[in-house]
């Protein structure tokens, strides 16, 4: 075996569809002092995690709080607690994450109904309209906020609305979404939500933060049977991630990884979750504006393009592994390929978080000039 050393990464300016870049102060607040998982000192600071992430997501929910996994397992937690089998749930899907919530629906036992939208549009609500009106003993609707797949953005807000004038639950995803674009769920009438820690936020990878309406809270607590998932039984996780000083062991938080997402909520709360939308959008006009000088389009549609997550077209006859290998060995940068319907047809370029800056944008434009040059 040859010799061990530590593992010093190179610095990477990432550019991707996540995890993002992690800002100095979020790095350091990692390498603090370890607590115990009970420690009130350590309670203290969940409480105003808890706080923060009410703040990020717009909600007064209590059951609001970052799971101790990443994000794929906030989204199994919204199918696990909220559907029994048997229970029919129609699930939206216009891109890879669409399809995972299926795949996590069917899982559970779930009567699943599709609505499918091509790649690169969005969910069209007469589409769900018309679902509902056919499957009138739907429990659930659920779609992706910010299908990360595409780039493209659902209307949230228009799809919960159609949902909740048929009694159904609203589950969400918003892992790239959170402190993006806006979202708003108590406004908007999402019952269950989900993210991660790596788009907008600009966290470690790890940790999911979720939230549970008052109404999905009801739901969870008079199931008749016992939810599949030990770990991710809200029943029971809400005894460590309550109120008060007195929790109950689940188990062993990621306790420096919390201290990590606290710095960041501390970060988008100190710039105004507004203005994190609004820099977003602003940046996005930026790269859009250099990506055309290069000759290169978008490949979404302006009305419902994220700015956070670009899909870019790759010009005919350019060699898509090759430029993303230039970028990374002679520029370290890293930008995203595309996935599924879209692989070797898009770029998927991030903009989130503390990555989502004016230096980068021009970073990441001189660097593709260069390698589409070659």
């Amino acid at each position: 075996m040859s010799q061990l050393s530590s593992f010093i990464p190179q610095k990477r300016t990432l550019m991707g569809p996540g995890p993002s870049d992690v800002s100095q102060r979020v790095l350091d607040a990692l390498a603090r002092p370890t607590l115990g998982h009970l420690d009130p000192a350590f309670i203290g600071l969940m409480d105003e995690t808890k706080t923060l992430l009410q703040e990020v997501f717009c909600t007064q929910n209590s059951l609001t709080m970052p799971l101790s996994a990443p994000g794929s397992a906030g989204m199994e937690a919204m199918f696990v607690n909220l559907l029994e089998p048997g229970d029919k749930v129609i699930v939206c899907v216009n891109g890879v994450f669409g399809g995972r919530m299926k795949e996590n629906a069917i899982r559970v036992g779930a009567r699943v109904v599709t609505i499918e939208d091509p790649w690169g549009e969005q969910t069209k609500p007469e589409k769900l309209e018309k679902a509902l009106k056919d499957n009138p003993d739907t429990k659930a609707v659920a779609f992706v906020h910010a299908e990360t797949s595409t780039g493209v953005r659902n209307d949230a807000k228009t799809l919960c609305a159609i949902a909740k004038s048929f009694n159904c639950l609203t589950i969400v995803d918003a892992v790239t979404s959170l402190a993006g674009i806006e979202l708003r769920v108590d406004d908007w009438n999402i019952d269950a939500i989900y993210s991660g820690t790596q788009k907008c936020l600009s966290c470690v990878p790890g940790l999911a933060p979720i939230s549970f309406s008052d109404t999905a809270v009801e739901v969870i607590k008079s199931r008749k049977t016992l939810v599949q998932s030990w770990f991710l039984d809200m029943n029971l996780v809400v005894g460590y991630w309550g109120e008060g000083q007195k929790r109950a062991y689940h188990h062993t938080a990621p306790v420096n990884s919390v201290y990590a997402l606290h710095e960041s909520l501390l970060a988008v709360h100190e710039e105004g979750l507004e203005n994190s939308w609004a820099r977003h959008a602003r940046v996005h006009q930026s790269l859009k504006s250099g990506l055309e000088e290069l000759g290169l389009k978008m490949a979404v549609d302006e009305a419902y393009r994220l700015p956070q997550l670009n899909s870019v077209l790759i010009p005919e006859g350019v060699d898509d592994a090759q430029i993303r290998s230039t970028l990374l060995n002679e520029f370290n940068l890293e930008i995203g390929a595309g996935l599924g319907a879209l692989a070797s047809k898009v770029w998927r370029i991030g903009l989130m978080g503390t990555g989502c800056t004016e230096e980068n944008v021009e970073y990441c434009v001189s660097a593709l000039r260069s390698a589409l040059n070659r």
